[in-house]
């Protein structure tokens, strides 16, 4: 018999079903010469400290560090395990061959792995690998069956993750718990990836309440009912071109590049706006330049969940189970990825993905029978290791939840996009120039004339953009504005100015408009999941993201349960969609002095030697002994601590409190103006100030998860699942007439 071990029953089934095993038998399925089992996730795990040694079960500093010989597996300590695993044990050992049809990808391999090793295997084993679950790609992975011994970087990377996430999970928790606990009973939880990312948050926050802002004028003018702003030469950006040009480096851009002008003094851009109000505004330039804007992006699992968590509230960890169920369904591929690219043999299946795609007809007719686009920003194997973007399968997609659907339609959508053509527009800028009574000595930043005139002028500045074909935005038509915290991007907004020409010449109305910096934001799901994608930098730059996707700190599949964690060890909170930090997280991560535990960079170079591992670049032995010493370097520094700090611990009960201080403290801008002064008897237009945390009616800023009513079944109709909207939950079948709604300050009475 041919033994084929599947990671869960569902999958095992489809397998069965695939090589014609329809004789359902206890913890296996059997027919046609194979056997089908499975496992339920892990069944196996490193051993307890205490199995290696007795003096390990007890929690003392001095035993520390906790270092093995030699790592060992065990059976989980579960009943329903220990019974699957016997009989999988009895399978492997009459076996000729076995298959290992574990997830395509590095826990997936570990996981079988260790079966595999704890039940003694000893005949030759094929591994299957594939990105779909559907009777096609299952069939094709058979005939192509790989031998286990091309994956074995791939259980290496897995396994060094394992032992370092035990070596320096365990050590760290006990010798801080033992030496920073305020109260005997509280665990410090200490984590390989856990930590750093908590320290982004708690550093996050220390900005934010450490900014001071700086207050500046802006001198904008209306002109024929269009806003114009003062701009001057930005000479950084021009000397950053001019050294690129030394380099041999060609310039985006040939022409000068401007910015707003900011006064630091109000009396100052008061004396500009006196000094141009009379003079007339003459366009001096118009500048039209066409562009095109590529289709976005495949999904790869971080860009499904940020954009989950922008659109829908959606957590990392739902948005992972949901399209993990999609995936189940046959509805999706392989969701733990890192790519948002396609290989080169996906290509001629793309027009039979297409037509499967149900609902989506008057989308996809425009496609059909044409030779489909091929941009080398979908395709290219080169971009591609293990598993490709997320894409749909092509099984039409049904009994869906609501949940479901919504997370499969950005699926379905990015992928037809990918074959409409680029969206074309075109900019147009016009400058305009206001005379400046006096000289330039007496304005200094006034723009200089060219000629010899002894007057000065100040420059202006609008732009428009007008949309020439709408090529794939056609497809995201009908989707509401995205209301995200997203900075507005002016660009992608469509703005037609009225015609201007050269020389023309007019009154005008110029004022000022007072701006104040703006602190940091708190992060999001969807911003902390970019920052640990690039271990802390912010990149927008898609290109430039993948690069550092290397050195990102987690992986895709694991960086939900991540957060999660913290939430669960009371390290972080969520105030509406911000992450904030609990007391207890903000002191464990002052009192870590040690940067390597709390440096999301340094652990971004882990995360790097162990993909590195994986694709045969670095030995798992050398990274192993380096985490080793590492822990025994962190173990002396922090036993030698002869300080006395401590660290507080947060209580649920303190968490579930309604009335709560903001963890923010109020703002002060530099000078003597207040977070939120506005002066009175001038004509000033003022940018958005800096605010207070939004309170709730009771008087306090909310502490609870408020996501927790999304996703869960209505009340009223009990077929739709509540969503979330601007001012109150409602349910997702309001459109068919559901009349449920519960304001967000009921929401936070039940929550508290």
């Amino acid at each position: 018999m041919i033994v084929c071990i599947a990671e869960k029953p569902s999958v095992a089934r489809d397998i069965a079903n695939v090589l014609g095993a329809k004789e359902t038998k206890q913890g296996y399925i059997e027919g046609n010469g194979y056997q089908v089992t499975w496992t339920f996730g892990h069944l196996c795990e490193l051993k307890e400290p205490r199995e290696y040694n007795e003096r390990w079960q007890r929690w003392d500093i001095w035993d520390l560090p906790m270092i093995p010989q030699r790592y060992g597996i065990r059976l989980k300590d579960d009943a329903g395990i220990k019974k699957q695993f016997s009989i999988i044990e009895g399978l492997f050992k009459d076996a000729e061959m076995i298959i290992n049809c574990g997830d395509a990808g590095q826990e997936g391999e570990l996981i079988q792995r260790w079966v595999m090793q704890k039940a003694g295997v000893k005949c030759p084993v094929k591994r299957l690998w594939i990105s779909s679950l559907t009777e096609e790609a299952i069939r094709e992975g058979f005939q192509t069956l790989k031998d286990q011994k091309e994956y074995q970087s791939l259980y290496e990377a897995g396994l060094s993750r394992a032992i370092g996430d035990w070596t320096l999970g365990l050590n760290a928790t006990r010798l801080y718990t033992m030496k920073y606990q305020q109260q005997r009973g509280q665990v410090l939880s200490i984590g390989r990836v856990q930590t750093p990312t908590l320290a982004l948050i708690v550093n996050r926050q220390k900005e934010i309440e450490e900014f001071v802002p700086r207050q500046s004028w802006l001198l904008t003018t209306l002109y024929r009912d269009v806003k114009f702003t003062a701009v001057t030469i930005d000479e950084d950006a021009e000397a950053e071109k001019a050294s690129e040009a030394a380099e041999g480096k060609t310039a985006k851009s040939k022409t000068p590049t401007y910015k707003q002008i900011e006064y630091e003094t109000e009396a100052e851009a008061l004396d500009v706006l006196r000094s141009v109000k009379d003079s007339p505004l003459t366009v001096i330039d118009i500048q039209k330049k066409k562009g095109a804007e590529a289709p976005p992006r495949l999904y790869d699992l971080t860009s499904l969940q940020v954009d989950c968590n922008k659109k829908f509230s959606m957590s990392a960890e739902q948005t992972l189970q949901t399209i993990q169920s999609l995936y189940e369904k046959k509805f999706t591929t392989y969701p733990r990825v890192d790519t948002t690219f396609l290989p080169d043999d996906i290509y001629p299946k793309c027009p039979g993905i297409l037509r499967g795609l149900r609902g989506y007809e008057q989308l996809t007719q425009p496609l059909e029978g044409k030779a489909l686009i091929k941009s080398k920003k979908i395709f290219d194997s080169s971009k591609v290791t293990d598993h490709h973007a997320i894409v749909p399968t092509g099984v039409p997609a049904q009994s869906m939840t609501d949940m479901e659907k919504r997370v499969y339609d950005l699926v379905a959508r990015a992928f037809i996009a990918a074959f409409y053509p680029d969206m074309k527009f075109e900019t147009t800028t016009v400058f305009g120039e206001c005379q400046v009574s006096g000289s330039s000595e007496s304005n200094p930043l006034a723009q200089p004339q060219t000629d010899s005139s002894s007057k000065s002028s100040i420059l202006f500045r609008t732009s428009g953009r007008t949309i020439i074909d709408d090529g794939w935005k056609v497809i995201y038509k009908k989707e509401t504005k995205d209301t995200s915290d997203d900075e507005e991007n002016s660009e992608a907004v469509e703005s037609t100015l009225p015609v201007f020409k050269k020389g023309e010449s007019g009154p005008h109305v110029p004022s000022l408009a007072e701006r104040w910096t703006q602190p940091p934001k708190p992060y999001t799901e969807a911003t902390l999941l970019r920052a640990m994608e690039t271990a802390g930098k912010f990149v927008d730059d898609d290109e430039l993201r993948d690069a550092m996707k290397e050195n990102g700190i987690g992986r895709p599949s694991t960086r939900a349960a991540i957060i999660e964690t913290l939430f669960k060890r009371r390290y972080i909170k969520k105030e509406r969609k911000n992450l904030v930090p609990t007391p207890t997280g903000i002191e464990l991560i002052n009192l870590i002095h040690e940067e390597l535990l709390k440096s999301a960079e340094l652990t971004g170079i882990w995360e790097k030697k162990l993909r590195d591992i994986e694709y045969h670049k670095y030995s798992a032995q050398q990274f192993i002994d380096e985490l080793k010493q590492m822990v025994v370097d962190i173990v002396t520094t922090v036993r030698n601590d002869n300080s006395n700090r401590r660290v507080v611990y947060t209580t649920d009960e303190e968490l579930k409190k309604k009335k709560t201080t903001s963890t923010q403290k109020t703002v002060r801008r530099e000078g003597e103006s207040p977070a939120g002064f506005k002066p009175r008897g001038k004509k000033t237009e003022t940018a958005k100030k800096i605010d207070s945390p939004k309170a709730s009616e009771s008087g306090g800023t909310t502490s609870f998860d408020e996501d927790q009513w999304i996703g869960m079944t209505c009340p009223v109709c009990k077929q739709g699942t509540i969503i979330k909207g601007k001012s109150a939950y409602g349910c997702s079948r309001w459109r068919e007439g559901c009349s449920y709604r519960m304001p967000f300050e009921d929401a936070i009475k039940k929550g508290g």
